[in-house]
This record gives C-alpha cells, sequence and structure tokens, in this order.
C-alpha cells in the first residue's frame, strides 16, 4: 500500500494508516435521495486501511463490477487513540486533521446485497474505495458546525455540503463510535455525505475540496 497520511504542508505523518469508521444517512437530503429511511441511531460500518488510495495522480474504479457511486466527506484524521467514553476534550484533542475525502460505493451491488439482507462489505471495501487527500490540521476549524464539503466533476458542481447539516455533529460521533469499538491513532472517520451523489466514469476530473481551506484536483484513470 502506498497510501501514508500526510498534511498539506507536504508533512508525513508518524501514524499508521488505521480503519475507516464511516456512518451512513448522516445528512437528511442524502437519505431521501436514496428513498432511505432516517436512522434511528447512528448508522456505522468500517472499512479496511487495505482499501484507501490517493486522490493524487488519479485513481481506478472497478466499472467491470457495476456501477461505482462517488460520495464526498469530510475526513478526520485521529492522532491518539480514544477510550471507549471519551469527553468531548479528549476527542477534540485526538483529532489531529480535516481533509475532503471520497467514499466509493459499488451501488447496483450493495442494492442487490440489501435486498437479500446480507452486509455491505463487497459493495463498500473493495481495493481503493476510500480515496482521501492530504490533512490540514486539527485546530484549522473552531466551529466544527462549519465545515464545508463540495465535489466538482468535470466542472460542475455536484455536491455541496456543510457539517452544520449533519444529523449527528461530529465530536458527540466520534464519542458514539468510540463506544462501541476501540478507536486508534491513524483512524480516519468519514462523517457523511450530502445529497448529490452519482455514478463515477474514467476520465472525469474530480475537484475536492473543504472551501475556502483546502482544494485538491484528480482524475478517476
Amino acid at each position: 500500500m502506498n497510501y501514508q497520511h500526510q498534511y498539506v504542508d507536504g508533512t508525513r505523518t508518524h501514524l499508521p494508516v488505521g480503519k475507516v469508521v464511516c456512518i451512513g444517512r448522516n445528512y437528511a437530503e442524502h437519505a431521501k435521495e436514496l428513498d432511505n429511511p432516517i436512522p434511528t441511531e447512528p448508522l456505522l460500518f468500517i472499512k479496511p486501511g487495505s482499501c484507501v488510495v490517493s486522490l493524487e495522480g488519479g485513481f481506478k474504479i472497478p466499472a467491470e463490477r457495476g456501477s461505482v457511486h462517488y460520495e464526498a466527506e469530510i475526513a478526520v484524521l485521529l492522532g491518539k487513540s480514544l477510550s471507549p467514553a471519551p469527553t468531548e476534550e479528549e476527542v477534540l484533542d485526538a483529532i489531529s486533521g480535516f481533509a475532503p475525502a471520497l467514499d466509493l460505493t459499488l451501488r447496483d451491488l450493495q442494492a442487490q446485497l440489501k435486498e437479500k439482507g446480507l452486509p455491505w462489505e463487497r459493495a463498500k471495501c473493495f481495493d481503493g474505495a476510500c480515496v482521501l487527500t492530504p490533512f490540514v490540521v486539527g485546530s484549522t476549524f473552531e466551529d466544527l458546525a462549519d465545515i464545508g464539503i463540495r465535489l466538482s466533476i468535470n466542472g460542475e458542481v455536484r455536491q455541496d455540503g456543510n457539517s452544520a447539516l449533519m444529523l449527528n455533529p461530529i465530536v458527540p460521533m466520534i464519542q458514539h463510535m468510540a463506544s462501541q469499538f476501540a478507536l486508534q491513532a491513524g483512524d480516519v472517520i468519514l462523517t457523511g455525505t450530502p445529497a448529490g451523489v452519482g455514478p463515477l466514469s474514467a476520465g472525469d476530473e474530480l475537484v475536492l475540496e473543504l472551501p475556502g481551506v483546502s482544494r485538491f484536483e484528480g482524475s478517476v484513470r
């Protein structure tokens, strides 16, 4: 695996590439666009670190396995491990960085698995299913309830959201995750995607950004 966590200034971290802990349907409008009910409690799933790739230099998608959907998300990098019941201060202290990211989904396969009542791993955990960019340091944002996330494809804005619209805010979300399983240094939290998800195609040119803070370009190879 060539990916390694790094910051926007090019500094590579000492952190291992851990698991990627995700939350589904954390924006009401996204749940509606997929005709899914809004969960009564956080809907969590995990991607292995082996599925992480960098946006830089472009990335491949397994189009031969069906429709691959993009989901732009705010990624949170943990620089410290957390206890099973961390305080708000402990969560904030553990956050090492923020970055725009993509959670990729084999949507046709996911629908088939859901229809059969089977787990989603095959649709969510394939190689390259988590596309990360360099992180800005955790202290960049004074208000975690006002972080923007935007994805443009071929010059057209496809997703434009803000953490203010999250059903589960960032800190309480991480506290809940920590109560369910160990969160360790090097783990990444994907905080959910706003409305506007759709399919990717080879040759697509992407701009992924935390507006006003960081901006990255890449392509689907």
